[in-house]
Protein backbone atom coordinates (compact mmCIF):
# COMPACT_ATOMS: atom_id res chain seq x y z
CA UNK A 1 0.00 0.00 0.00
CA UNK A 2 1.31 3.56 -1.21
CA UNK A 3 0.12 7.00 0.51
CA UNK A 4 -1.32 9.40 -2.27
CA UNK A 5 -0.86 12.53 -0.66
CA UNK A 6 1.00 13.58 2.21
CA UNK A 7 0.50 15.99 5.05
CA UNK A 8 3.77 16.45 7.10
CA UNK A 9 4.14 16.92 10.74
CA UNK A 10 6.56 17.03 12.88
CA UNK A 11 7.21 14.81 16.14
CA UNK A 12 8.74 17.45 18.39
CA UNK A 13 9.93 14.89 21.20
CA UNK A 14 11.02 11.24 20.95
CA UNK A 15 7.98 8.84 20.46
CA UNK A 16 7.49 7.08 23.76
CA UNK A 17 4.13 5.23 23.23
CA UNK A 18 4.51 1.43 22.00
CA UNK A 19 2.08 -0.21 19.98
CA UNK A 20 0.10 -1.69 22.89
CA UNK A 21 -0.13 1.58 23.96
CA UNK A 22 -1.73 3.30 21.33
CA UNK A 23 -4.02 0.92 20.72
CA UNK A 24 -5.77 1.46 24.20
CA UNK A 25 -5.96 5.04 23.85
CA UNK A 26 -7.12 4.99 20.25
CA UNK A 27 -9.93 3.05 21.60
CA UNK A 28 -11.22 5.43 23.69
CA UNK A 29 -12.54 6.45 20.20
CA UNK A 30 -13.11 3.66 18.01
CA UNK A 31 -14.94 4.30 14.93
CA UNK A 32 -18.53 2.84 15.04
CA UNK A 33 -21.58 2.87 12.33
CA UNK A 34 -23.66 6.25 12.11
CA UNK A 35 -27.08 5.61 14.41
CA UNK A 36 -30.14 6.14 12.39
CA UNK A 37 -30.42 9.56 13.79
CA UNK A 38 -26.56 10.91 13.21
CA UNK A 39 -25.48 12.49 9.74
CA UNK A 40 -21.93 11.91 10.64
CA UNK A 41 -19.62 9.56 12.82
CA UNK A 42 -16.25 9.08 13.26
CA UNK A 43 -13.45 6.97 15.22
CA UNK A 44 -10.03 4.99 14.79
CA UNK A 45 -10.97 1.75 12.91
CA UNK A 46 -8.39 -1.03 12.05
CA UNK A 47 -6.16 -0.72 9.42
CA UNK A 48 -5.80 -4.80 8.43
CA UNK A 49 -9.86 -5.21 9.31
CA UNK A 50 -8.70 -7.39 12.71
CA UNK A 51 -9.00 -6.29 16.44
CA UNK A 52 -5.98 -3.80 16.26
CA UNK A 53 -6.16 -0.10 15.73
CA UNK A 54 -2.71 -0.09 15.51
CA UNK A 55 -0.44 -1.99 12.74
CA UNK A 56 2.65 -1.90 13.41
CA UNK A 57 5.42 -3.11 11.51
CA UNK A 58 9.43 -2.50 11.75
CA UNK A 59 9.10 -0.15 14.18
CA UNK A 60 6.48 1.99 11.89
CA UNK A 61 3.15 2.46 12.75
CA UNK A 62 0.10 2.68 10.63
CA UNK A 63 -3.10 3.89 11.77
CA UNK A 64 -6.82 4.58 9.84
CA UNK A 65 -9.13 7.19 10.52
CA UNK A 66 -12.74 6.06 9.42
CA UNK A 67 -15.48 8.18 8.68
CA UNK A 68 -19.06 7.75 7.65
CA UNK A 69 -21.64 10.49 6.54
CA UNK A 70 -25.31 10.16 5.61
CA UNK A 71 -26.19 11.31 2.20
CA UNK A 72 -28.95 13.30 2.37
CA UNK A 73 -28.80 16.38 0.06
CA UNK A 74 -29.96 19.69 1.24
CA UNK A 75 -32.35 19.42 -2.06
CA UNK A 76 -34.33 16.69 -0.87
CA UNK A 77 -35.27 18.28 2.39
CA UNK A 78 -36.07 21.57 1.10
CA UNK A 79 -38.44 19.57 -1.02
CA UNK A 80 -39.93 17.52 1.85
CA UNK A 81 -40.08 21.02 3.54
CA UNK A 82 -41.85 22.39 1.07
CA UNK A 83 -44.46 19.74 0.44
CA UNK A 84 -44.94 19.38 4.23
CA UNK A 85 -45.80 23.41 4.65
CA UNK A 86 -47.83 23.55 1.59
CA UNK A 87 -49.72 20.62 3.33
CA UNK A 88 -49.73 22.52 6.69
CA UNK A 89 -50.87 25.45 4.47
CA UNK A 90 -53.61 23.80 3.30
CA UNK A 91 -54.97 22.58 6.65
CA UNK A 92 -54.66 25.83 8.32
CA UNK A 93 -54.92 28.52 5.85
CA UNK A 94 -51.89 30.37 6.25
CA UNK A 95 -48.47 29.70 5.42
CA UNK A 96 -45.95 28.71 8.56
CA UNK A 97 -43.62 31.24 9.47
CA UNK A 98 -40.05 31.29 9.69
CA UNK A 99 -39.78 29.69 12.96
CA UNK A 100 -42.56 26.93 12.31
CA UNK A 101 -40.29 26.41 8.99
CA UNK A 102 -37.32 26.37 10.61
CA UNK A 103 -38.87 23.28 13.13
CA UNK A 104 -40.51 21.85 10.36
CA UNK A 105 -37.50 21.69 8.76
CA UNK A 106 -35.52 19.86 11.37
CA UNK A 107 -38.16 17.04 12.06
CA UNK A 108 -38.07 16.51 8.36
CA UNK A 109 -34.34 15.78 8.45
CA UNK A 110 -34.80 13.73 11.78
CA UNK A 111 -37.49 11.70 9.67
CA UNK A 112 -35.25 11.19 6.68
CA UNK A 113 -31.80 10.27 8.35
CA UNK A 114 -32.56 6.91 8.49
CA UNK A 115 -33.80 5.63 5.14
CA UNK A 116 -30.51 7.89 4.33
CA UNK A 117 -27.50 5.90 2.43
CA UNK A 118 -24.42 6.38 4.49
CA UNK A 119 -21.13 6.47 2.60
CA UNK A 120 -17.34 5.31 4.39
CA UNK A 121 -14.06 6.64 3.89
CA UNK A 122 -10.97 5.63 5.83
CA UNK A 123 -7.96 7.71 6.36
CA UNK A 124 -4.24 6.63 6.72
CA UNK A 125 -2.05 8.01 8.99
CA UNK A 126 1.68 6.98 9.49
CA UNK A 127 3.66 7.78 12.42
CA UNK A 128 7.90 6.73 11.66
CA UNK A 129 8.99 6.92 15.08
CA UNK A 130 12.54 6.81 14.22
CA UNK A 131 12.55 9.77 12.06
CA UNK A 132 9.78 11.51 13.98
CA UNK A 133 7.36 11.79 11.16
CA UNK A 134 3.77 12.32 11.20
CA UNK A 135 2.53 11.87 8.25
CA UNK A 136 -1.91 11.56 6.98
CA UNK A 137 -2.80 10.51 3.82
CA UNK A 138 -4.98 13.31 2.94
CA UNK A 139 -4.95 16.11 -0.09
CA UNK A 140 -6.37 18.81 1.81
CA UNK A 141 -5.07 20.25 5.51
CA UNK A 142 -9.04 20.05 6.13
CA UNK A 143 -9.08 16.22 6.00
CA UNK A 144 -5.40 16.08 8.23
CA UNK A 145 -6.77 18.73 10.77
CA UNK A 146 -10.27 15.75 11.57
CA UNK A 147 -7.06 12.96 12.19
CA UNK A 148 -4.68 15.43 14.30
CA UNK A 149 -8.17 16.69 16.27
CA UNK A 150 -9.26 13.16 17.54
CA UNK A 151 -5.61 12.07 17.74
CA UNK A 152 -4.96 14.85 20.51
CA UNK A 153 -8.09 13.54 22.28
CA UNK A 154 -7.19 10.29 22.91
CA UNK A 155 -2.87 10.74 23.07
CA UNK A 156 -2.41 13.51 26.22
CA UNK A 157 0.59 15.82 25.51
CA UNK A 158 1.30 14.65 21.69
CA UNK A 159 4.71 16.07 20.96
CA UNK A 160 3.30 17.48 17.17
CA UNK A 161 3.34 20.41 15.23
CA UNK A 162 3.14 21.08 11.59
CA UNK A 163 6.53 21.15 9.23
CA UNK A 164 8.26 24.35 9.23
CA UNK A 165 10.99 25.00 6.56
CA UNK A 166 13.45 27.87 6.23
CA UNK A 167 12.87 28.86 2.48
CA UNK A 168 9.07 28.44 1.26
CA UNK A 169 7.91 26.04 -0.78
CA UNK A 170 6.35 28.89 -3.59
CA UNK A 171 9.87 30.69 -3.12
CA UNK A 172 12.32 27.64 -3.92
CA UNK A 173 9.99 26.71 -6.65
CA UNK A 174 9.93 29.88 -8.17
CA UNK A 175 13.85 29.73 -8.20
CA UNK A 176 14.34 26.54 -9.58
CA UNK A 177 12.39 27.04 -12.24
CA UNK A 178 13.70 30.39 -13.27
CA UNK A 179 17.27 28.99 -12.61
CA UNK A 180 15.56 25.63 -14.91
CA UNK A 181 17.31 23.45 -12.27
CA UNK A 182 16.06 20.75 -9.93
CA UNK A 183 17.69 20.93 -5.99
CA UNK A 184 20.09 17.67 -5.82
CA UNK A 185 18.44 14.48 -6.31
CA UNK A 186 15.02 15.92 -8.10
CA UNK A 187 14.37 16.08 -11.53
CA UNK A 188 11.31 18.63 -12.56
CA UNK A 189 8.76 17.27 -14.43
CA UNK A 190 6.02 18.32 -16.87
CA UNK A 191 3.16 19.72 -15.02
CA UNK A 192 3.72 23.22 -12.89
CA UNK A 193 1.46 26.05 -11.93
CA UNK A 194 2.39 29.63 -11.75
CA UNK A 195 0.05 32.39 -10.09
CA UNK A 196 0.35 35.93 -9.91
CA UNK A 197 -0.45 37.64 -6.56
CA UNK A 198 -1.92 40.52 -7.99
CA UNK A 199 -5.98 41.04 -7.01
CA UNK A 200 -6.52 38.99 -10.08
CA UNK A 201 -4.71 35.76 -9.49
CA UNK A 202 -4.17 35.34 -13.19
CA UNK A 203 -2.90 31.26 -12.98
CA UNK A 204 -1.28 29.70 -15.69
CA UNK A 205 -1.05 25.62 -15.79
CA UNK A 206 1.26 23.31 -17.66
CA UNK A 207 -0.17 19.73 -17.52
CA UNK A 208 1.81 16.83 -19.47
CA UNK A 209 3.52 19.73 -21.47
CA UNK A 210 7.51 20.27 -22.12
CA UNK A 211 8.37 23.82 -19.48
CA UNK A 212 10.22 25.89 -22.12
CA UNK A 213 12.93 28.23 -19.85
CA UNK A 214 11.59 31.14 -21.99
CA UNK A 215 8.11 31.07 -21.47
CA UNK A 216 8.19 30.34 -18.11
CA UNK A 217 10.89 33.02 -17.36
CA UNK A 218 8.70 35.71 -18.79
CA UNK A 219 5.89 34.59 -16.70
CA UNK A 220 7.98 35.06 -13.52
CA UNK A 221 9.17 38.46 -14.56
CA UNK A 222 5.65 39.59 -14.98
CA UNK A 223 5.57 38.56 -11.42
CA UNK A 224 3.95 35.53 -11.16
CA UNK A 225 5.36 32.69 -8.67
CA UNK A 226 5.17 28.76 -8.42
CA UNK A 227 2.10 27.30 -6.68
CA UNK A 228 2.76 23.90 -7.86
CA UNK A 229 5.70 21.83 -9.42
CA UNK A 230 5.61 18.10 -10.24
CA UNK A 231 9.04 16.48 -9.12
CA UNK A 232 10.83 13.27 -9.37
CA UNK A 233 13.35 12.27 -6.48
CA UNK A 234 16.05 10.02 -6.78
CA UNK A 235 14.38 8.28 -10.44
CA UNK A 236 11.97 6.46 -7.69
CA UNK A 237 9.08 8.09 -6.38
CA UNK A 238 6.91 11.11 -8.88
CA UNK A 239 5.36 13.57 -7.28
CA UNK A 240 3.80 17.12 -7.02
CA UNK A 241 4.81 19.65 -4.11
CA UNK A 242 2.33 22.76 -3.39
CA UNK A 243 3.52 25.95 -2.14
CA UNK A 244 1.28 24.50 1.02
CA UNK A 245 4.29 21.81 1.49
CA UNK A 246 1.49 19.02 0.99
CA UNK A 247 2.46 16.68 -1.53
CA UNK A 248 0.27 15.25 -3.87
CA UNK A 249 0.22 12.61 -6.39
CA UNK A 250 2.83 10.56 -5.25
CA UNK A 251 3.85 7.30 -7.76
CA UNK A 252 6.47 5.05 -6.75
CA UNK A 253 8.00 4.26 -9.90
CA UNK A 254 10.66 1.37 -10.61
CA UNK A 255 10.87 0.72 -6.67
CA UNK A 256 7.88 -1.67 -6.83
CA UNK A 257 9.73 -3.68 -9.26
CA UNK A 258 12.47 -3.91 -7.03
CA UNK A 259 10.05 -5.24 -4.42
CA UNK A 260 8.24 -7.94 -6.43
CA UNK A 261 9.27 -11.19 -4.89
CA UNK A 262 8.68 -10.39 -1.05
CA UNK A 263 5.90 -12.02 0.83
CA UNK A 264 3.55 -14.87 -0.08
CA UNK A 265 0.69 -14.20 1.08
CA UNK A 266 -1.52 -10.89 0.98
CA UNK A 267 -0.65 -9.84 4.45
CA UNK A 268 3.17 -10.53 3.89
CA UNK A 269 2.63 -8.49 0.80
CA UNK A 270 1.26 -5.78 2.87
CA UNK A 271 3.65 -5.29 5.44
CA UNK A 272 6.41 -5.69 2.35
CA UNK A 273 4.79 -2.98 0.79
CA UNK A 274 4.44 -0.80 4.03
CA UNK A 275 7.83 -1.25 4.85
CA UNK A 276 9.02 -0.18 1.49
CA UNK A 277 7.22 3.02 1.53
CA UNK A 278 7.93 4.12 5.42
CA UNK A 279 11.52 3.63 4.23
CA UNK A 280 11.37 5.67 1.10
CA UNK A 281 8.85 8.19 1.91
CA UNK A 282 11.35 9.19 5.13
CA UNK A 283 14.32 9.74 2.83
CA UNK A 284 12.66 11.31 0.71
CA UNK A 285 10.97 13.80 3.24
CA UNK A 286 14.24 14.57 4.46
CA UNK A 287 15.68 15.57 0.69
CA UNK A 288 12.86 17.57 -0.03
CA UNK A 289 13.61 19.66 3.56
CA UNK A 290 17.19 19.74 2.95
CA UNK A 291 16.31 21.02 -0.69
CA UNK A 292 14.34 23.43 1.34
CA UNK A 293 17.23 25.22 3.26
CA UNK A 294 16.17 22.51 6.27
CA UNK A 295 13.37 23.03 9.03
CA UNK A 296 12.63 26.42 10.98
CA UNK A 297 13.27 26.32 14.66
CA UNK A 298 11.06 28.11 17.15
CA UNK A 299 14.24 30.16 17.80
CA UNK A 300 14.19 31.26 14.14
CA UNK A 301 10.56 31.39 13.74
CA UNK A 302 10.55 33.66 16.98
Amino acid sequence: MWFKNLQVFRLTSPWKIDAEELNTQLAKLSFAQCASNEMQSQGWASPRNNDQLVHCVNGQFLLTLATEKKLLPSSVINQVTKARALEIEEQQGFAPGRKAMKDLKERVTDELLPRAFGVKRNTFVWIDPLNQWLVVDASSPARADEVIKLLLKCCDKLPLESLRVKTSPQTAMTGWLAGNEAPKGFTIDQDTELKSSNEDKATVRYVRHTLDPDDIQRHITAGKQCTKLALTWDDRISFVLTDTLTIKRIKPLDILDEDKDKGTNEEERFDADFVLMTAELARMLSDVVFALDGELSDAMAA
